[in-house]
This record gives structure tokens, sequence and C-alpha cells, in this order.
């Protein structure tokens, strides 16, 4: 843990240069900077330079790609835990959650008690089975079941939905620093470019070890900077008249369940969805399957997952309380909303104008770089991931690698910049999907998060799956989340909402993979059944 020690001096600085006593007692608007101060991008520097260093800290020892890719499979599941939260978190949930709380409503918030759920069906089901065969890549798994051309498929879909993922959270970043600077999105490719440049260069050199410590300091830094916004409009209103205790008149009606599928928001449809996108991330994703192996055993494996949703919960609850204060404040201040913005429709605007317009100078800066450590967390830990399975899931297993370990490092560090630098070009695309932070992630994460899930939950559960009734429900899985995710476009018309909400993608996709999977597998193992018992 010795590398961290040149981040503290930077928390302090943050919690101490800036004091808020520029604020007044009275409850007036509080605008103390008005954007980044150049204070604020010296802390964005240094944050930055630092996770290089730690990438170059941890290339020193690196003499195989087993310390490279699982830390040699002994790495403290404590660190695992958090790191996994990290991963998952990004910036897409350090704004998306406070902007979906403040302009649809709470209800989002009930994927908390999905969590024990959770821990119990990959705790104590899928860990076991998944700890007892130690592989670098997930996929491997698949091929002594179905054959190598189901692990070639999972394989190539994870390496797509990362790819993807990591697009997304490059481009959204970049949105929201547009926001801070008051600047046009015609700058958001270069801020993708400085964010991916970062992320790649101390994921290339450093590998896991790299990527779990500096997920640790960027989540320190998420939480810290969440804690900060609301202390300083806590400090500024003179206590927490911020918090609702009524439901809000812009906000969504968001039932139980509702029978319209429509129906954005309901209770049953967020539990359900987050339920499923979580048991399919931590039993079917590499990002997660790679860090369980890096851990002693299944109970270590079990530790780290327990941590993680530990610290999820605990970051979501600390989220929904920015979302709610920033609704106070801007409803306390309707001067303080900038010109054609609006509470419920642009509310993903609000925390990252708060942040640059707002917070005493300094505190912005860490503000920013706990951002910029979001987005740095998902893409270290998808480069990384994703250069593990094309190391072992094409090179390897076709005998393409270098001969040598110290060939193979090489060959790894290459592939992760070149990685990285296919989701810095890609990320300009993704302006295009329409919707709120948190629709545009469901309609892009979930589309093969559950097909990938199915193919590990056919390998390992179910006896009787056959390659074709496996492939069969993958692309009607697909189908159907594609469906449901572009209802709207798709059957209504351009520019018409969406018929099914995005809540329904992943638990839709999910049974349907799974039951025409099983039908067509039963099918064919019956037959297979009935030619030989014939032949006999």
């Amino acid at each position: 843990m010795k590398p961290l020690y040149f981040i503290l001096p930077l928390l302090v600085f943050c919690l101490f240069e800036s004091p808020l006593s520029a604020a007044e007692t009275s409850p007036e608007p509080l605008t103390l900077n008005a954007g980044l101060h150049p204070l604020d991008w010296v802390i964005i520097a240094i944050y930055a330079i630092s996770t290089i260093f730690l990438g170059w800290y941890f290339s020193r020892g690196q003499e195989d790609t087993s310390e490279y890719f699982v830390g040699s499979g002994q790495m403290n599941p404590i660190l695992i835990g958090v790191s996994l939260f990290a991963t998952l978190l990004s910036t897409i949930t350090y704004l998306s959650t406070p902007g979906e709380i403040l302009g649809k409503g709470p209800v989002y918030l009930i994927k908390d008690l999905a969590m024990p759920f959770i821990f119990l069906i990959v705790g104590f089901v899928m860990i076991p089975v998944y700890m007892r065969q130690r592989v670098t890549s997930a996929y491997e798994l698949l091929e002594e079941k179905l054959g190598l051309g189901i692990r070639l498929l999972g394989a190539i879909m994870f390496v797509s939905l990362r790819l993807i993922w990591m697009s997304l959270l490059v481009y959204l970043t970049a949105k929201a620093i547009t926001t801070m600077l008051n600047v046009g999105e015609e700058w958001i490719p270069y801020i993708v470019l400085g964010t991916g440049l970062v992320a790649i260069i101390y994921t290339s050199l450093g590998g896991l070890r790299a990527v779990v410590i500096t997920d640790l300091i960027q989540t320190i830094l998420l939480f810290g900077g969440a804690l900060l916004v609301i202390a300083t409009i806590t400090y500024h209103l003179g206590g927490f008249s911020w918090f609702p205790t009524q439901w809000d008149q812009h906000w969504d009606t968001q039932p139980f369940f509702s029978f319209d599928p429509a129906t954005r928001v309901t209770y049953v449809g967020t539990f359900l969805s987050i339920m499923v996108w979580y048991v399919a991330t931590a039993c079917g994703d590499q990002v997660s399957v790679q860090r369980f192996m890096s851990t002693k055993d299944a109970s270590a494996a079990r530790k780290s997952l327990a941590v993680q949703l530990s610290v999820s919960v605990i970051v979501s609850l600390t989220l929904a309380m920015v979302g709610f204060a920033l609704l106070g404040y801007f409803k306390e201040f309707p001067n303080e909303i900038p010109a054609g913005i609006d509470l419920k429709k642009d509310a993903d605007k609000f925390f990252p104008h708060y942040i640059a317009y707002h917070l005493p100078v300094g505190i912005s800066g860490c503000v920013v770089s706990a951002m910029f450590a979001a987005a740095m967390s998902s893409i270290d830990s998808g480069v990384n991931s994703i250069t593990a399975v094309v190391m072992t899931d094409f090179l390897d297993r076709f005998d393409k690698s270098p001969r040598t370990e110290k060939g193979h490092v090489f060959t790894a560090r290459l592939l992760a910049f070149g990685i990285g630098t296919i989701v810095v070009l890609s990320s300009s695309v993704m302006g295009s999907i329409p919707g709120n932070i948190t629709a545009v992630t469901n309609k892009t994460a979930n589309l093969l998060t559950t097909p990938i899930f199915c193919l590990f939950f056919f390998a390992l559960f179910i006896p009787y799956s056959r390659p074709a009734g496996v492939i069969v429900g993958a692309i009607l899985g697909t189908t159907t989340a594609v469906l449901i995710a572009f209802s709207g476009p798709i059957f209504m018309g351009p520019n018409e909402p969406d018929p099914i909400s995005f809540q329904w993608i992943a638990p839709a996709a999910v049974t349907v993979n799974i039951a025409s999977g099983c039908l067509v597998s039963y099918l064919i193992a019956s037959f297979q059944h009935r030619k030989k018992l014939a032949s006999n």
C-alpha cells in the first residue's frame, strides 16, 4: 500500500485549502466560482500523474501474464471487492443516480434491496462452481462443455460489450465535463482523448495490481466528492431542509407494479432488472470473473463480493442524497438554474453544473478528479479484461502468442494500448442514443450482458445443453433485448417514446434466452438419444 502516500496530501488539501467560510449563514446563492479555477486543474493534473506513476510502479515486478492479469491469484479480497465496485460504478452511475433521483423520483433506490439476494445467488451457487476451475479467461470454462465455437462466441460477445460500455462512459464523462467548462460539445473528442490516454497508459503498464490499487483511490475520491457536495449544500442552507418530506410535483409516477409495459420505472421492474444485471455481470463478465480468480479460494471470492455489494449500497444511498440535495438547492434558488435547462428534462446536467459553478475552488478539482476517476476505473478494468480474453482465447488458444513470458507481457501491454485507442475513437458515436443516462446505459449494457451469462448457465447448470440450442437462445435473447431497448423507433417511429420500459430488457432477454435454449437443446438431446437407441 506504500504507493498511496502521494494521494493523502491531495485529499487533505482538497478538504482544508478551500473552506466554506465564503458562504454566508443566510440562505443566498452559493456562487463561489465561475467554472474551474487553475487550482482545480492543478489538482486534476496531480491525480492523473499519480495514476501513471502507479502503473509504472507495478510494472517493475511483472515477470509473467499470471501476475499481469490476475495478480498471481493471491490478491486481498477486500481490495478486489472495492475494485469490483469501482469498475461497475463508473462515471455513468456517478452522474446518473443523482440525475435520476432529482428528475424522475427515488424509486430507483429499490435496487439496493436486491443486494442480499444477489449475494446468495452469486456467492453460494455460482462462485463455488467457478472457483473449482482456475482460469485466466472466464470463457475457457465454456469450451469443455459446449465446444470451441461457444467459447469464441462468448469471448467475442464480451469484447463487444466492454467496447460499447467503455465508449459510452468516456463519452458521458466528456459530455459532463463540457457542462463544467461551459464549452460546446465540439470539445468532447479532446476531453475523451485526455481521459482515455491516462487510463490506457497506467493500465497497459501496471496490469491488474495497478488497476486494483487505483480503483481503491478512485472509490475514495468518488465517495468523498459526493459527501463534499452534500456538505456544501447542507452548510449553505443551514441544515437538512433539502431532504424531501413528500413526493415532488415534477417527479414521475412510479408505482409498485404496472401492467402497462411503457411505465418507465416501477418497484418490481427496478428490483428484477438490477438483480438480473448483477447476477449476469458477476457470472458472465470477464471483469468480474477475473477479479474472483485473483483471490485465493471461493471463501475469499465470496468475501470480495460481499465488500462490493456493501460499498455499492453505501455509495448508492450517498448519491441519492446528492440528488435530493441538488433538487432542494435549485428549488430554493431557481434563479441559479442556467438558461435553457429544465429540472426534469435536463436533470443529468445539474450535478456537473453544481460542481463547476457552486463549489469552492479546490473542492471542484477534487470532485472533477472523482469523475475522471470513475471513468478511468471502468476503462482500466475493461482494457485489462479484454486484453486477457484476446491473449487467452485467441492468441494462446491457437498457438499464436510469443514463446517467452516476457514476450507475453509485452504483447499484453501493446494489446491494452490498442484496445484503449479503439475505445477513444468509437466513443464519438454514442451521442446518437436517445434517453437520459440511466436509460441509455440500460439500452447498451444490457444488450449483451444477459446473453453472455446464459452461455455459462447452459455450460455449468444444464446437463442436456447442446451448442445449437445455446446459439439459438443467444440469438433470440439478444434480439429480444434489442427490440425492447429500441422499441420506440422500431415499432412507433422516429423520436417516439418506447412502448416498453428499459427496465424489462434484462428480465425479458434472460427469460427468452434460457427458455428457447433449453427447449431446442432438449429437442436435440432427445433426438440424439432416440437415434442412439435405434442404432443399437
